[in-house]
C-alpha cells in the first residue's frame, strides 16, 4: 500500500502521506468493512477516471463500488464452494501472482495452494517472506530468511496471511475462483528458468525438483 500511496501522490492533488494516513485509519476504514490487512482487496486493478483533485475518501468509495460491481453471484458461488470468502480469494490470489508471471500457470498454482489449505499444510510461500522482511529484491530464500516473525510469514502461520500481499490482477482472483483440480501439493521454480513450476504430490519428489532448481542457482551464481 506504500507503493500504492505514492503512485496516488505523484499523480494526484493529495499527497502519499495523505493517502497512507487514511489507509491506516482504523475509524473511517469501518466504513468499507476492511482493516489496514484487508483494505487492499478493494482495489481490483482497472481503469478508473477520477478528477485531480479528488479527495481520498471518494476514491475509497469508487473502490468499494467496484469491488461490489465485481463480485458478482457466480462469482461468490464459486469462492463458496472453493471454502474461501471473496477477501481471501483476493490474498491467496496476491500470492499467486507472485509465484507466476505465466497466465497458463496460474490455476495450477492456486489449485496446489487451495490444496494444502485443505489438508491443513502450512502455505510455505516464499513470496510471503518476502512481503515480511520487506525485502521484494531477494531472488533466492534462505533459511535465515523463514525465521521472521510475522503473521505474514506463511512458513510459520498456519493458514493464509491476513490480506493480500500485492494487488492481484483480475486473472490471478479469477485463476484462485476457476483453480486447476489436481492432486498436487508441492510446487518449485524450473531449473530452466522459464518462470514455471515443476508441481509433485509427493515429498520425494518435491525434494528431487528442489535438489535441480538449487543446483542451477548455484550454477548461475545466484545467493
Amino acid at each position: 500500500m506504500e507503493a500504492l500511496a505514492a503512485k496516488l501522490g505523484a499523480n494526484l492533488q493529495t499527497d502519499s502521506a495523505a493517502w497512507m494516513a487514511l489507509f491506516r485509519d482504523t475509524v473511517q476504514l469501518k466504513e468499507f468493512k476492511v482493516d489496514a490487512n484487508t483494505l487492499p482487496c478493494l482495489f481490483i486493478p482497472d481503469t478508473y477516471e477520477v478528477f485531480w483533485t479528488v479527495e481520498p475518501i471518494v476514491v475509497l468509495r469508487k473502490m468499494k463500488k467496484n469491488y461490489r460491481r465485481f463480485w458478482t453471484d457466480a462469482r461468490l458461488l464459486k469462492a463458496r464452494e472453493a471454502g474461501l470468502s471473496p477477501y481471501e480469494v483476493v490474498t491467496l490470489a496476491s500470492i499467486v501472482e507472485q509465484e507466476t508471471a505465466n497466465e497458463a500457470e496460474k490455476p495450477m498454482v492456486a489449485g496446489m495452494y487451495i490444496n494444502r489449505l485443505r489438508q491443513g499444510m502450512k502455505l510455505q510461500a516464499d513470496p510471503t517472506v518476502k512481503f515480511a522482511l520487506r525485502r521484494f529484491d531477494l531472488r533466492r530464500i534462505l533459511h535465515e530468511h523463514l525465521a521472521v516473525e510475522s503473521p505474514y510469514n506463511t512458513y510459520h502461520v498456519e493458514g493464509l496471511p491476513p490480506g493480500p500481499i500485492c494487488l492481484p490482477s483480475k486473472s490471478s482472483v479469477e485463476s484462485v475462483l476457476n483453480y486447476a483440480r489436481h492432486p498436487y501439493i508441492y510446487m518449485c521454480a524450473k531449473e530452466d528458468f522459464s518462470g514455471t513450476h515443476n508441481f509433485a504430490a509427493t515429498y520425494a519428489d518435491h525434494l528431487a525438483n528442489a535438489r535441480r532448481y538449487a543446483a542451477a542457482l548455484d550454477n548461475r551464481g545466484i545467493k
